[in-house]
């Protein structure tokens, strides 16, 4: 006589998140799209606002103008090209390391934009005039005033940066991790 006994069954383990969640692609997206619109406003800003004067829309409440930027944010450390260069290339590869363990929705955004900015001004940096990692950045949007009176001239990807950093640090005070913990209720 045999005596069957019931096999006790564990709950089925998870299955595996894909190696790329989809918030995965949202960063992918997002850094797309931003580094596409970068590109594509400083081709045309070189292309249109060369040797011109600013030209003021809204009614003065934004001038395009054409500035290389030889030095980081507003304009500071001009001799220091290559070391930005270098940041920048960091700041790329530490998202990408991020991106296999990214499981927070808004972390994927804001980094999609870090990315974009990064890979846009890295890619001046690269490219442009005077040389490798010595390239000035194509900035070209003044607020308020010409020249950067009122704020410092910029571009799409300092945009990009901007509100990508912002947004982290806003889920990060609310207490949002990028592998999508919460640490505070």
């Amino acid at each position: 006589m045999s005596s069957e006994h019931p096999t006790e069954t564990s709950p089925p383990e998870p299955a595996a998140e894909p190696v790329l969640p989809w918030r995965g692609l949202w960063l992918i997206a997002a850094a797309v799209v931003v580094y596409a619109l970068d590109v594509v406003t400083k081709v045309v800003a070189v292309a249109t606002l060369e040797h011109r004067e600013p030209v003021e829309l809204l009614g003065g409440a934004l001038y395009l103008q054409l500035v290389r930027n030889p030095g980081a944010a507003f304009s500071m450390a001009t001799g220091m090209t290559w070391l930005f260069t270098l940041v920048a290339a960091g700041v790329v590869v530490a998202i990408v390391w991020v991106l296999p363990k990214l499981r927070s929705t808004g972390w994927a955004l804001g980094l999609g934009l870090v990315l974009a900015g990064a890979l846009g001004n890295l890619t001046d940096r690269l490219f442009r005039a005077p040389g490798v990692f010595e390239g000035h950045v194509v900035d070209m949007i003044s607020v308020f005033a010409p020249n950067g009176e009122f704020f410092p001239v910029f571009n799409v990807a300092d945009m990009g940066i901007t509100c990508g950093g912002v947004l982290i640090v806003l889920l990060t005070l609310l207490g949002r991790d990028y592998d999508g913990k919460v640490t505070k209720k």
